[in-house]
């Protein structure tokens, strides 16, 4: 059994045509705990993101880490404090 959390991810992408190749790599690779992903341009060239989670804090804290380090992107999440287990 493992024990995961549901968590939200907000990012702001300060430079969209810049970031959102790499952003979209990282998020790829995280697609095995994503449930939703949300996003809305604007046409001041920012784009807001939301990611919708479900996994082990490591894994979880691991994604936030990720995007957080892509240069123009500012990145925020909420985890949940009550642990969902399930069975592998």
């Amino acid at each position: 059994m493992t024990e995961e959390r549901i968590a939200f991810i907000g990012a702001i992408l300060e430079d969209p045509e810049g970031a959102q190749r790499e952003f979209n790599s990282v998020v790829s690779s995280f697609r095995q705990i994503i449930r939703n992903r949300s996003g809305t341009p604007f046409p001041e060239g920012v784009a807001v993101i939301s990611l919708t989670v479900m996994g082990d804090i490591d894994r979880i804290n691991a994604l936030t880490g990720r995007l957080g380090q892509i240069p123009n992107v500012q990145v925020r999440s909420a985890i949940s404090k009550r642990s969902i287990n399930r069975e592998v």
